[in-house]
């Protein structure tokens, strides 16, 4: 039977330790110039709504070294662009691939082809989840800190895709997350209804109280792809969010600092933090090519 990935809320603990656990193998596997071809004969399909750098090019080269072929589709060169039914859509690409990957902005459009579809779907990013990314952000916390149990992981800024995500795995590995977002900006209240345990996730107002004594600091930019209208308006609001040096004081001295990127620096994060002895942004980049690997052998190979 196939499984897909549209939420973090698709997987239990045991899946998320399966796919850190081979993730994990896969890295120290690349490093050490040993070829995987568990992709050998698949196709992989990639389509995109969204700009993206990291996620697009991760998946890419996730499935051409273990031996699988991308196709990379913008939205706008299918028929989707000229109203064809997802389900349509769904029912072709089945017989083409192995596995989809799609970043739309409707986390609807995802579950009807993912309902339609005999082969896995994954979200490479909806408004409303980013679950390949968090995993990917999840193998990198257990590269520097080697556990989830006892961490606080501070979510500083947009209650956005990432946040909830984040929401999401907490719920699930158990950490304590505390997220502090503006009055108006708060991860949306459905999320953090329909996680499975909240006792450790906490929104809060105030960024100082996020960050005190936490062990990973994360953000994300204050304007997300399709509120560009919104940048000037927010930037007031999100103004008191930024992580910088006052910020890291709070945490523990060996926090680690996270940022999905792209970054703004001198908005939600400072350059000297970005670029300081904390920040494992590039980890974190580079993490998101042997998770994808992971997800990909995982979904496909079931």
């Amino acid at each position: 039977m196939k499984k897909d990935l549209l939420t973090l809320a698709d997987l239990d603990a045991a899946d998320m330790d399966l796919l850190l656990s081979r993730a994990r193998q896969l890295k120290k596997r690349h490093k050490k110039g040993i070829q995987d071809w568990s992709l050998i004969g698949k196709t992989v399909g990639l389509i995109f709504e969204k700009a993206s750098t990291r996620t697009r090019i991760s998946f890419q080269a996730a499935a051409a070294q273990l031996g699988g072929t991308s196709l990379f589709i913008s939205s706008a060169d299918t028929q989707l662009a000229r109203n064809e039914p997802v389900a349509d859509t769904a029912r072709v690409l089945e017989r083409y691939l192995d596995a989809l990957v799609l970043r739309t902005y409707s986390q609807d459009i995802q579950t009807e082809f993912a309902r339609v579809a005999s082969i896995p779907v994954i979200n490479a990013l909806t408004d409303l989840y980013h679950p390949c990314q968090v995993l990917s952000d999840l193998l990198t916390v257990l590269e520097y800190k080697g556990r989830f149990q006892g961490l606080k992981v501070a979510w500083i800024g947009d209650g956005n895709n990432m946040a909830h995500s984040w929401i999401n795995a907490a719920a699930a590995l158990g950490f304590e997350l505390v997220l502090a977002c503006p009055q108006n900006y708060m991860p949306d209240s459905s999320v953090i209804h329909g996680a499975g345990d909240k006792r450790f996730i906490r929104v809060v107002h105030d960024p100082a109280e996020a960050a005190s004594g936490a062990d990973v600091i994360n953000t994300d930019v204050w304007a997300s792809m399709g509120q560009e209208d919104q940048a000037e308006a927010r930037q007031s609001v999100f103004e008191p969010f930024q992580v910088n040096s006052g910020i890291m004081d709070r945490a523990k001295k060996d926090a680690i600092v996270m940022h999905c990127l792209p970054a703004h620096k001198g908005e939600e994060i400072t350059e000297e933090v970005f670029e300081g002895p904390q920040s494992v942004v590039w980890d974190q980049a580079e993490n998101k090519l042997h998770m994808h690997k992971a997800i990909l052998e995982t979904l496909i190979n079931r």
